[in-house]
């Protein structure tokens, strides 16, 4: 990962090969954003960029040589705004930095020389720097591999401030972890399978204060774990379920998260088209961003509880693969009619709520590629938030602001209720096809437990299906394929529990 240091240094007079600022658009021209660069450097740099006809946009990353003032290049990284940025542009900020570290691969030194005023704004930029400078490599083996950006000088006028120092050490955990999720997406579904990803779990949290317990499919089978056990029949790679515990003293609150980890999916069989396949290895998506903010989490000494759930399986068309018709029987006892086999993931994620909600904690939060309705509704790049309760939704909507990460509500609507009653078992999996985002989570709160006051417990569900995997090009602080959303606002929500 990109090595990070503070100064409180003009950026200009930083000895490094690569100087970066941030520019805003002004009537649609580039200007460099005044903060961390000597002023005459800013002139002569705004003065190059509109020789150039850089507009400042956002995304929009120039690179200039020969600038009076500076001795090697000049990397400008537009941001779209149109007036110096204020904390509340900390996202803005943060995009700019990522397209700029994206920009810098094989470069070993680079002087960030942006609007770094406040503590915020130092920190957005240091974790846009670090979200960018990202490479998945791990499979190429011929010819040369692009290396991140290795060392990043930071010029800061509260460099010194321990808020700003707290901070950004908290933006390297955080990246670390968001980086390994996104590895885990990234792998392909040959070398990433239930086994696998459970093994790989279980190292990385070698040595942390997180306990790792892995379910087989034979002690699944034991405590009726239909949806895992139901949904890998089909496969010869069987499923897992893996419990993350962690449990600090004086924990103030308690949290149980459950992720989506369908390590492929063929859709089973009821089969997916070849194209609907291409990227399914990304059906993982949840349960690596619910890992990895467990163990950002952890590594940052929350005092919050948490216990997670890791639904692993994968999805195929063996001899034994499950059937629509077939009803299976969840642990909580609940009869489930399957109706499409390729909605496979809300029947592991019911197997894990059920978990979950027996700990009893204070909120349950699932994280999913659930739907390709979410993704009609809202894009590429939005999760959709639904829940049982306004003040949780609102939550986790705050925490996913204050993270940057794009959210938007979505009702529970109980008028669709009706369309999953089942003649043969409790409920089946599926309901009608408009507003299926909606029967989706439905579906999900029924295996929702309900706390020692007989209410059902706090749930919030995020689908995930869009922002999970980028198959556009980069943008930001987004790379292609897995991009570990959802992995921050876990992070910001514990944090503001904390």
């Amino acid at each position: 990962m990109t090595t990070v240091t503070l100064t409180d240094r003009s950026a200009d007079k930083v000895s490094a090969p690569v100087l970066v600022v941030m520019t805003l658009s002004v009537d649609g021209k580039a200007v460099v954003s005044p903060g961390c660069v000597d002023a005459q450097v800013e002139s002569a740099i705004t003065e190059a960029l509109a020789t150039l006809g850089a507009a400042g946009a956002a995304d929009e990353v120039t690179k200039l040589a020969g600038v009076a003032g500076t001795s090697g290049l000049v990397v400008a990284a537009g941001s779209g705004l149109k007036t110096e940025p204020t904390d509340a542009d900390a996202e803005a900020v943060r995009r700019a930095a990522g397209s700029a570290a994206r920009a810098l691969n094989d470069v070993a030194h680079a002087s960030f020389g942006f609007p770094c005023t406040t503590t915020e704004l130092t920190v957005a930029t240091v974790e846009g720097l670090l979200f960018g400078a990202y490479e998945y490599t791990a499979y190429r083996v011929t010819g040369p591999k692009p290396k991140p950006l290795a060392k990043a000088t930071v010029a800061s006028t509260v460099a010194k401030a321990s808020g700003t120092k707290t901070g950004v050490k908290r933006a390297q955990v955080v990246a670390q972890e968001q980086a390994w999720a996104r590895d885990l997406v990234n792998q392909p579904p040959l070398d990433l399978y239930p086994a696998s990803f459970a093994a790989d779990v279980k190292k990385h949290f070698t040595g942390t204060e997180v306990k790792v317990q892995i379910t087989d499919e034979k002690a699944l089978a034991r405590q009726n774990c239909g949806g895992l056990v139901g949904v890998g029949r089909g496969s010869a790679r069987p499923p897992r379920l893996v419990t993350l515990t962690y449990k600090p003293a004086k924990a103030k609150a308690h949290i149980a998260l459950v992720g989506k980890g369908i390590t492929f999916d063929s859709g089973g069989l009821c089969i997916k088209p070849a194209d609907g396949m291409k990227t399914m290895k990304c059906d993982m998506a949840g349960a690596a961003a619910v890992a990895a903010a467990t163990a950002a989490i952890a590594a940052l000494d929350l005092p919050i509880a948490v216990t997670t759930y890791l639904c692993l399986a994968e999805n195929l068309t063996g001899s034994d693969a499950q059937r629509p018709g077939d009803v299976v029987t969840m642990p909580n006892g609940k009869t489930v009619e399957i109706i499409n086999t390729d909605a496979e993931g809300r029947l592991v994620m019911a197997d894990g709520l059920v978990f979950a909600s027996k700990t009893n904690p204070d909120a349950v939060i699932d994280v999913a590629t659930l739907t390709g309705a979410a993704v009609l509704s809202l894009g590429q790049r939005t999760t959709a938030v639904l829940s049982n309760t306004d003040a949780l939704r609102d939550e986790v909507l705050a925490a996913a602001g204050t993270a940057g990460e794009a959210m938007w509500p979505i009702p529970l609507l109980d008028e669709l209720r009706p369309s999953m009653k089942s003649q043969v078992a409790d409920v089946k999996h599926t309901g009608e096809r408009m507003g299926g985002m909606i029967t989706a989570a439905l579906f999900l709160r029924e295996f929702v437990g309900e706390s020692a006051d007989g209410e059902q417990l706090p749930w919030a569900h995020l689908d995930i299906a869009g922002p999970a995997f980028n198959e556009a090009g980069a943008y930001g602080y987004t790379p292609a394929g897995g991009t570990g959303h959802g992995v921050r606002t876990l992070v910001a929500l514990a944090e503001a529990r904390s």
